[in-house]
């Protein structure tokens, strides 16, 4: 991308086929899932089709180029949009491509634009490790064997979380040995029922243990919510301007809405930021640049590393439940050949993928809440877009 954003959007191609791409079922349902506001509850109150624009950012340098300026083939790329057929069918609001750092596709449906919010879900989570790097390197955090008690034992005293020595990395990799599943609705930590109190933090830090710490993985959105207090109690100052000052005024992302809870007293870090696929691009080939963007090192290529290293696994079938620190770690398999894939995930197919080997950049965002159609990007991914690498 050249370190910059797209202006010119491509046309929908004329010819549209009915949709012929098969959704994986078992995998894709438990992703789906994922998304702060995974269930029905909408957690802190943003609806998921709320379609807010933004002005345009005038510092747009997004310009695409031919698929064959990247190593691209055109027709096969064409054809991943081509072949969706009706919007109302296969639910996608955006899907976005860039190779080298250079925008190759940008496509919108279903009433989004270039300067339409969409909310991440919990996609959202990763930009909290993002943060989390951000702190560490700049030593407001000691590091990820850091425990919680040690950061929030002064507002929240005598904690049930805090007595099996919980740290920030069992957080950051869903292993926090608390009774907190958000893919079980009777789970006493799910997400539907954390968004039905005002503190949320204070809602998680009151779970019980079930397992020891790094015993078992659990996905549990109550993770990233309390690690936000904890960079916010670190850094001394509100997510939004720790994120503004750190990450977003350097990407120049302008238009990013954090969801609020506590009476707006805190900030939603595992779910609901609204932001432009554009901006949800920039955060991708940050990773992808080992945290630097335009010759800055807004986070450390270590941190990088380790983030999204795997670590640990889901208990879900398919070659996309590894994990890292709240970044998804998968494989793709095409035409032969195996791609290491690092992504966000958000409940209705918001994602950012990141493909390291071929230097690309991927990102889709659509509207297919608990269902298995949010799991369609994946075989666009795999069918057309890593499928036109020449």
């Amino acid at each position: 991308m050249n370190n910059s954003q797209p202006t010119i959007t491509l046309t929908r191609a004329a010819n549209r086929a009915a949709l012929t791409l098969a959704c994986g079922l078992a995998l894709a349902f438990a992703l789906s899932a994922c998304g702060g506001g995974g269930s029905a509850a909408r957690g802190p109150g943003v609806a998921p089709d709320s379609r807010a624009r933004v002005a345009p950012n005038p510092t747009d340098q997004w310009t695409l180029v031919p698929a064959a300026e990247v190593g691209m083939d055109a027709t096969v790329l064409a054809s991943g949009v081509s072949t969706l057929g009706a919007e109302s069918v296969h639910g996608l609001a955006s899907m976005l491509v860039t190779r080298h750092g250079k925008p190759v596709l940008e496509q919108y449906w279903n009433g989004y634009d270039k300067d339409t919010l969409h909310d991440l879900r919990s996609a959202t989570k990763s930009i909290t490790s993002l943060m989390m790097g951000v702190a560490i390197d700049q030593h407001l955090v000691g590091g990820v064997t850091d425990t919680l008690a040690s950061h929030l034992g002064t507002l929240y005293p005598n904690a049930p979380a805090y007595r099996l020595g919980l740290t920030l990395a069992d957080m950051l990799t869903m292993r926090n040995g608390l009774d907190c599943d958000d893919w079980i609705d009777s789970s006493p930590g799910n997400e539907s029922k954390m968004y039905m109190q005002d503190d949320w933090v204070k809602f998680y830090l009151n779970l019980a243990a079930v397992t020891a710490p790094g015993a078992t993985t659990r996905y549990c959105t109550g993770n990233p919510v309390a690690l936000g207090r904890v960079i916010s109690q670190a850094t001394k100052k509100p997510i939004p301007v720790f994120a503004n000052e750190s990450l977003f005024a350097p990407l120049n992302i302008q238009s990013a809405k954090w969801a609020s809870f506590d009476n707006g007293a805190q900030t939603d870090t595992g779910g609901h930021i609204q932001m432009r696929p554009r901006d949800m691009m920039k955060l991708g080939q940050l990773v992808l640049n080992k945290g630097s963007w335009n010759g800055q090192q807004l986070v450390s290529g270590a941190w990088i590393d380790e983030s999204t290293s795997l670590h640990t696994r889901f208990e879900i079938d398919g070659a996309r439940n590894g994990y890292g620190y709240l970044w998804w770690r998968g494989v793709e398999n095409v035409n032969g050949k195996s791609y290491g894939i690092i992504f966000a995930n958000g409940n209705g197919g918001q994602y950012i993928v990141v493909v390291p080997e071929l230097d690309m950049v991927v990102v889709f965002t659509g509207e297919n809440y608990n269902s298995n159609k949010a799991n369609l990007p994946f075989e666009l991914l795999d069918s057309y877009i890593l499928a036109a690498v020449k």
